[in-house]
């Protein structure tokens, strides 16, 4: 391993549960435990997962201008944001595209922010060098963060604080659980039910062992962190999504508030306004996020060029693996837009062959967020 590889407060618990250890933005992270991806897959799907995810940046933004502040710089409704709540929100650049995705929590005296670790750095400086004096941005170095996801979860973290319960999808709340002060979201990137909690980094291995006490609760790596998210149809920033690729090329319309679009109160003023408002008006862009089904059994992997049925080139995957709940290959990609209809055979091409493929509506999986 190399030494220059930072470690999460919960690395030493992942190396006594035997994970095998893979650098990941910068970190060394599990990528599977002794159970192996595909079942740590559905042990989350049928159960609950516990997921370390504290190489992901928290940071909170202070002043009674925050929300006004990182508004200007998302396509998001920010201002009007309730406390006790959490939004995705893009942070967008001059070209319209996509700088990183983030979820933003309004705890009332500030906004809490998590961004995408291989993002951290970049995202800190374009903040700092954006948001006005009197809003303050400070980087949370002291918190793990740990995802407990899926069927049972509710149930398990209900054990250490009845309160979890009565939250909703995309609730948030500052609580204590087994003594240890949490902030706690009822969310997720699994697509299943389930929590994010920001424990203090001193506390977080206590924490995770009282979580792993419960015969409900398995550990889960990136592995299937990764095949999770794409059957229930989840960008990962850096490969779905990244500067190259608009809100509207990525199929991420839902996630432009309405008060932000050209009818809207506070229409534009975030970078690329001008660019992301024409593609949704016009709807012209080249080319389309789309999700993709395969019909045998090998996995069409990231890289793979995509082909029309005239053997024309129109695109090409972007994350693709075997969903082990779908029982078939699942892929998102980029297609030429005359390709993007649901219902569009296209053929990926892997080790020379032409593997068939059918543009289908995402999610895979049905998304099982608990919202009351």
């Amino acid at each position: 391993m190399s030494q220059d590889l930072l470690k999460t407060p919960l690395h030493a618990l992942h190396i006594e549960m035997g994970a095998k250890m893979v650098p990941f933005a910068g970190y060394d992270m599990p990528v599977q435990y002794a159970l192996g991806v595909r079942k740590e897959h559905i042990h989350c799907r049928e159960h609950a997962g516990l997921f370390d995810v504290s190489h992901m940046g928290q940071l909170r933004l202070h002043g009674e201008n925050a929300a006004k502040a990182l508004e200007a710089l998302v396509p998001v409704d920010i201002i009007d944001l309730p406390e006790g709540k959490q939004r995705y929100a893009l942070l967008t650049n001059e070209q319209g595209g996509l700088m990183d995705d983030l979820m933003v929590t309004n705890f009332g005296d500030h906004l809490f922010v998590v961004v995408n670790a291989a993002c951290k750095e970049q995202d800190i400086a374009h903040l700092r060098a954006n948001i006005p004096a009197d809003v303050e941005l400070e980087v949370i170095e002291d918190r793990a963060l740990l995802a407990l996801q899926g069927p049972e979860a509710a149930t398990v973290l209900a054990t250490l604080n009845p309160a979890v319960a009565d939250m909703v999808f995309m609730d948030a709340a500052k609580m204590d659980l087994a003594g240890i002060e949490c902030l706690v979201s009822r969310s997720g990137y699994t697509g299943e039910d389930g929590y994010e909690i920001s424990v203090p980094a001193d506390k977080a291995e206590e924490f995770a062992r009282r979580l792993l006490l419960k015969e409900e609760v398995e550990w889960i790596g990136l592995g299937a962190r990764d095949s999770l998210r794409l059957e229930c149809g989840l960008c990962l920033y850096g490969h779905d999504i990244d500067t190259t690729t608009t809100p509207v090329e990525g199929s991420l319309l839902w996630a432009i508030s309405k008060p932000r679009r050209a009818d809207g109160e506070r229409a534009g003023g975030f970078p690329g306004a001008d660019i992301i408002l024409d593609q949704i008006a016009t709807k012209d862009v080249s080319r389309k996020r789309v999700g993709l089904l395969g019909s045998s059994k090998a996995p069409v992997r990231e890289g793979a060029v995509l082909f029309d049925a005239d053997d024309n080139e129109i695109g090409v995957v972007t994350s693709g693996t075997f969903g082990p709940t779908k029982g078939q290959p699942v892929a998102m990609g980029y297609v030429a837009t005359a390709s993007a209809a649901i219902g569009t055979e296209v053929f990926a091409e892997v080790r020379g062959k032409k593997l068939p493929m059918t543009v289908e509506k995402m999610p895979f999986v049905p998304q099982r967020y608990y919202r009351g």
